[in-house]
């Protein structure tokens, strides 16, 4: 199953949904955004560590890059994503949304703002395991 993750700036939600399915049998994951960002946001990379998933070599990368590509599905984690993105032009097989709030906006202290991204890490998590499950009867 081959999955395109999209997300605006292709540094937090959709980096750490391409992290989780990867670890997936017969899936191959990628990640790809609207307006990509110069980096992977660090607490998304820390985040993922505490998890054993190593993000440390990814980069953002512009959904251009996967047009020519086929795609199983190609998901949209954020709502700019699937506002600026509402058709990928690429070939794909089924788009669908599944939505997490932006842990890059989070206020507060330190530990408030490293909470926030592992709320949203944690959800991120269920919901690809939901969706793997769902889509490989497992």
């Amino acid at each position: 199953m081959k999955i395109l993750i999209l997300c605006t700036g292709n540094s937090c939600r959709s980096q750490m949904a391409e992290g989780f399915l990867n670890t997936y049998k017969e899936v191959e994951a990628h990640s790809a955004g609207t307006a990509p960002a110069d980096r992977v946001h660090p607490k998304a990379v820390q985040v993922m560590q505490e998890m054993g998933i190593d993000l440390s070599s990814h980069h953002p990368k512009m959904v251009d890059e996967f047009l020519s590509e086929p795609f199983d599905y190609v998901i949209t984690v954020c709502n700019n994503a699937k506002e600026n993105c509402p058709v990928f032009l690429g070939d794909v097989k089924q788009q669908l949304h599944i939505g997490f709030e932006d842990p890059a906006e989070a206020t507060g202290t330190e530990e408030e703002v490293i909470g926030v991204f592992r709320t949203i890490r944690d959800q991120i998590r269920d919901r690809m395991d939901a969706f793997y499950r769902e889509k490989t009867n497992g």
